[in-house]
């Protein structure tokens, strides 16, 4: 990855130790301007070497001890190549065994917001007041620094909230910098990133539409053909529009009406297409297909496992027909791969992604990803400078599966009826109350269990459905949307009023983590 002037960009590694928030620090160095990837906490110093212009290693949080055995270690020779370290809770512990100090289980745990008081001179703290609020989240506490460490921060419970070894660049707070539970913890991570590390701050998500291009163009070769399946989110979009810019009527863009889709969303995809003038459209209802597959079947993975060989199944009838072709393009944004288990060695598995599945493989050709380092919001950056409709830029994430993990146990025609129009019903309020664009997602879940209700001066016994939404900034971690009062009012009667079958209407307040955001 190069700039504008055909340098080497400047990139931080975080070296992955586990904890929850280790995509944030990722997020946090980006919105900064500086470049960052998520790696295995036991990379090599060759593999470190290998990323080229690297400025800075951080170590994340994670969830075990430093002195348990089989705990998560990095590389001890890491720390002798005069690249500076950010050591962040665990990883602020981790500096201080590596380097000789003594990490204890804590006399007092310390969780949640609490008062740190600076001491002495820090180039991590320079610009902030002598007392923070930070966000703690530790059992353990390092109760003797390694020779060389002076401490410049403790906590109100007068443990070692920040250590620091100038001399070998070496950094640790024992905080959480990068969640906005810690106020002026950007502020922080940027003095390590000028004072310590010296970045430039180059990064622009924009600076490399150009170079996405460039890559598709000089990959695909004159004769040469690619498909992308698109399903009208964001993510596939974009994929598509960045192909089409690079190889022109060379792209075959396959979309796949599963059945599952929105209400009104198959008209929305096809009409987006047409606006980009993308002129290979093959366009396949395999609903029935889809519907008649999962029934019966209850458990969500084995719907998103059956979901995603049926697709493939579907994808690969309909590319058969296309001669010529050598690539596959996919909108694989980063979060899918962090998920999915694709970065770093102790990510664990959340969901299947249909997007990281073995599609290539089957198909027998080469997989183009040109996202696959971008959040959501960069991607939504690249979206707009490419000219894609605000119908598709700023509609709310949509899952692979779609509704089929928006509907509690079997799929069947008239949950997945309620489920659309409930949806519906969400979103319209949504926008017209003018806070569409305030949440990640907002949208409708059916669930099988029943409520007894009265319609009519009758009893009736229907479907409850939860409305479910979230703020987030890239669907990592999430935070529930304290939906004002009159707005809920107006959804939770018009959905009982005008969705036959549904009786009650319930609200979903639990966060990511420790729920995800979608149910199934």
């Amino acid at each position: 990855m190069t700039t504008r002037d055909g340098t080497t960009r400047e990139k931080v590694l975080i070296l992955d130790f586990g904890g929850q928030y280790t995509h944030l620090i990722a997020r946090r160095c980006r919105e900064a301007g500086v470049y960052s990837e998520i790696v295995p906490f036991n990379i090599s110093p060759e593999e470190v070497g290998r990323y080229g212009n690297v400025k800075a290693l951080i170590f994340s949080g994670g969830p075990r001890s430093v002195y348990e055995d089989g705990a998560p270690h990095p590389n001890r020779e890491l720390l002798e190549l005069n690249i500076p370290v950010l050591g962040i809770c665990y990883g602020h512990q981790l500096l201080a065994e590596k380097c000789g100090g003594r990490v204890v289980r804590g006399s007092k745990a310390e969780y949640g917001r609490t008062t740190v008081n600076l001491v002495g001179d820090s180039k991590l703290f320079s610009t902030l007041p002598k007392r923070i609020e930070a966000w703690m989240s530790h059992g353990d506490a390092v109760l003797e620094p390694p020779e060389g460490f002076k401490v410049t921060a403790v906590s109100e419970d007068n443990l070692i909230a920040a250590m620091e070894n100038p001399e070998k660049r070496l950094y640790s707070v024992q905080f959480h910098v990068e969640v906005k539970h810690t106020p002026l913890g950007r502020e922080i991570l940027r003095n390590f990133l000028k004072n310590v590390a010296g970045c430039k701050f180059d990064w622009r998500p924009l600076d490399t539409l150009g170079e996405m291009v460039r890559n598709v163009a000089e990959t695909v070769a004159e004769y040469e053909k690619v498909i992308c399946g698109v399903s009208g989110g964001v993510d596939s979009m974009t994929t598509a529009a960045i192909i089409q810019r690079a190889i022109g009527d060379r792209l075959h863009v396959i979309f796949i009406d599963h059945g599952l889709l929105r209400k009104g969303e198959r008209e929305l995809v096809l009409e987006s297409l047409r606006r980009l003038q993308i002129e290979n459209i093959h366009f396949v209802d395999a609903s029935r297909e889809f519907l008649t597959a999962l029934k019966g079947v209850r458990d969500s993975e084995e719907k998103r496992r059956i979901i995603g060989r049926l697709f493939v199944e579907v994808f690969e009838r309909t590319a058969a027909d296309i001669d010529g072709v050598k690539y596959l393009a996919q909108g694989t944004i980063y979060p899918d791969r962090v998920e999915s288990g694709a970065t770093g060695a102790l990510t664990s598995l959340i969901k299947s992604h249909h997007n990281v599945a073995g599609l290539p493989e089957r198909l027998g050709l080469k997989l183009i990803e040109p996202l696959k380092d971008l959040y959501k919001d960069e991607v939504r950056e690249i979206a707009r400078a490419l000219g894609l409709p605000s119908s598709v830029i700023d509609r709310h994430p949509f899952p692979g599966p779609g509704l089929a993990v928006r509907i509690e146990g079997e799929v069947t025609a008239e949950k997945l009826r309620i489920c659309q129009e409930a949806n519906a019903i969400v979103e319209e309020e949504f926008r017209r109350a003018g806070l569409y664009g305030s949440v990640w997602q907002a949208f409708a879940v059916v669930l099988d269990s029943r409520w007894v209700g009265v319609k009519g001066d009758a009893r009736s016994v229907g479907h409850i459905v939860v409305i479910r939404a979230v703020t987030s900034e890239d669907g990592m971690t999430a935070d529930w949307y304290p939906i004002p009062a009159e707005l809920m009012d107006r959804i939770s009667r018009r959905i009982t009023n005008e969705v036959e079958g549904v009786v009650m209407v319930a609200y979903a307040i639990t966060s990511k983590p420790p729920a995800t955001i979608e149910p199934y």
